[in-house]
């Protein structure tokens, strides 16, 4: 896990999850107790071991790849995980 400041001054902690051979879910969690604002965004993988389908991207080494530049910019893209909305529709 890595973490990352957010221009408010929020010391999100960084993880990756469900790395697939070319892309991973990139989570910001949020230092709340509750799961309730944290974030995701998608990581694309570029190189010549995107294209094997039997590989898996290894979530430190992407995280050692990104800079502090790139997770600024992936932090600006990320969508709320939670939605506010019930759980239960009615109609």
């Amino acid at each position: 896990m890595s973490s990352f400041r957010s221009p408010d001054g929020t010391s999100w902690s960084v993880k990756v999850e469900s790395p697939s051979h070319s892309s991973a879910i990139l989570v910001f969690v949020h230092p709340s107790a509750t799961a309730r604002y944290n974030r995701y965004a998608w990581i694309n993988a570029r190189g010549a071991g995107v294209s094997d389908p039997r590989a898996r991207l290894e979530p430190a080494t992407v995280l050692a790849g990104l800079s502090e530049q790139q997770l600024a910019s992936l932090f600006r893209r990320s969508m709320p995980i939670h939605a506010n909305r019930p759980a239960y529709l009615v109609s």
